[in-house]
């Protein structure tokens, strides 16, 4: 508390009327409620103008947070949290060690519609691999359709060298898609998506997939899609994926 506090000083010095803010890093709320309400009072105490607070977390810290509690950090300006929730598909869950299951995405997510709390859903484009590819994209459309979240996100699976799932591939335990199975695969989850949201890709296709209004959209992404499967360079797209290096 002490370091977050000096931050909170010097913010207060450059920025005294500031209205929003993110907290980095990781997931905050994995700490209990009681750890992290003070941290929201300290925010306000030192930025009393602020409004607009936003993070990331896991499914899994929501669990031992009430609605009740939730919408007590609703009031001191937790207004949206990214859920890096990856898949709603419970074997590719099960198999990439996340620890909840779709019932528990379903459950915590609405937990944050009743505490008034926006939140983002991501969804992992490639990460249950060939053998369980198309019931991921099903499946997760039909988790993130039920939870309506303000924005879905994606990005594409990229193995980097020291991963345990990268070992699984040299072992062939695991069959990583091509750069056209992996855009089938997001063809197919747009398809089974119903949600008004916002939706943003991180693909590494040239087409311009993202942007709001996700249903009025719907055909036209799809559309570009099945463009991209038919025409797209995959050489290109394999080579992008190829020189990332972080995240």
């Amino acid at each position: 508390m002490e370091l977050i506090e000096e931050d909170l000083q010097e913010l207060k010095k450059i920025a005294p009327h500031v209205k929003t803010i993110q907290l980095l890093s990781a997931n905050p709320l994995v700490m209990t409620y009681n750890k992290f309400k003070p941290i929201l009072e300290k925010i306000n105490e030192y930025l009393p103008e602020i409004e607009y607070i936003y993070t990331q977390t896991r499914v899994s810290d929501l669990r031992n947070k009430t609605v009740e509690e939730l919408e007590s950090l609703n009031e001191l300006g937790l207004r949206e949290i990214s859920l890096g929730v990856e898949s709603g598909d419970d074997w590719t869950l099960k198999r990439v060690n996340k620890g909840y299951t779709s019932e528990d995405i379903i459950e915590q997510c609405g937990k944050l519609t009743d505490a008034g709390i926006d939140f983002w859903m991501s969804f992992l484009n490639g990460v249950a691999g060939k053998e369980r590819s198309m019931d991921h994209a099903i499946n997760s459309a039909e988790i993130f359709t039920q939870c309506d979240p303000m924005l879905v996100g994606t990005g594409g699976l990229t193995l980097f060298p020291g991963t345990p799932l990268l070992e699984e591939v040299h072992k062939g335990e695991f069959s990583p898609l091509n750069e056209k199975e992996m855009l089938v695969e997001l063809k197919t989850f747009v398809e089974h998506l119903n949600c008004d949201c916002d939706f943003i890709t991180h693909h590494t296709v040239s087409a311009s997939l993202s942007g709001p209004n996700f249903l009025d959209r719907k055909d036209e992404i799809l559309n570009a899609l099945n463009n991209e499967i038919e025409h797209g360079d995959m050489d290109k797209y394999a080579e992008i994926r190829r020189n990332k290096r972080s995240l």
